[in-house]
């Protein structure tokens, strides 16, 4: 950045299956809303009782397990939507609810521990819980070091539309602080107005609370905030920090 007065303009094969849970006593904090009061559980796979004339025979018992229906016994702390949420069960708790109407009663809040609810098939459940699974992307990590920064802030600024390249911005960072994210300027004309180019892009305070972008720190030595900010400010007059190769 120049030395004078920078920045003043802000701008988831199928298998018998047995699954355990513990209750906690309580109910949860989703409807329905009371709960069962004692414990002592198990999932268990009905046995199948016919084959399928039409498979050959290695591959009957396999589709028989996967349509046969799950069940699920209640336990002490057990509420309709603990259930649903646990097992992925397609339409959440109202569908446990109606699939089950004729074992609960006429009151979804309250479950008799050792009830034993239908969860539709095992083919069904394990759809879900694969569809749950496979819609929740891992969280990107970035590395502590200036390489992390800037793949980091280039993501950030991908969401907000803020153009820029990474060598773009390594190239700027090397000239204005060496890649060092405490850099301050105590020597120039806005370090004389008390407000000093701070960070890797050696920004200054105003500018950086014009430009701050949502989502980062609002902290000028943090090194994706103040990369985002500066791109930012750079975006709003030089087009894109790509477009800067000295003082800005």
């Amino acid at each position: 950045m120049p030395a004078k007065a920078k920045h003043r303009r802000p701008k988831q094969h199928p298998i018998a299956r047995k699954l355990a849970f513990a209750g906690t006593g309580g109910a949860a904090l989703a409807l329905p809303l009371i709960s069962t009061t004692t414990a002592g559980a198990a999932v268990t796979q009905p046995a199948t009782v016919a084959s399928v004339t039409t498979l050959a025979p290695a591959a009957a018992p396999a589709a028989e397990k996967a349509a046969a229906p799950l069940t699920y016994s209640v336990i002490g702390g057990d509420t309709l939507s603990k259930i649903a949420v646990q097992h992925s069960v397609n339409g959440g708790w109202q569908a446990l609810y109606d699939a089950n109407k004729s074992t609960i009663g006429g009151n979804p809040s309250l479950i008799q521990p050792g009830l034993k609810l239908s969860l539709g098939t095992a083919a069904k459940a394990a759809a879900a819980r694969a569809k749950t699974i496979s819609a929740e992307p891992a969280a990107p990590t970035y590395a502590n070091n200036l390489d992390g920064w800037i793949r980091e802030s280039l993501d950030v600024m991908a969401k907000h539309g803020i153009p820029g390249s990474y060598n773009g911005i390594h190239r700027n960072v090397m000239r204005e602080s060496s890649g060092n994210p405490l850099a301050i300027n105590n020597w120039d004309s806005n370090a004389a107005a008390g407000i000093p180019s701070k960070g890797l892009l050696q920004v200054i305070d105003p500018t950086f609370r014009a430009y701050h972008v949502p989502g980062t720190p609002m902290d000028s030595y943090d090194p994706v905030a103040n990369i985002t900010a500066a791109c930012n400010y750079a975006a709003a007059r030089y087009g894109s920090i790509d477009n800067v190769n000295g003082a800005y």
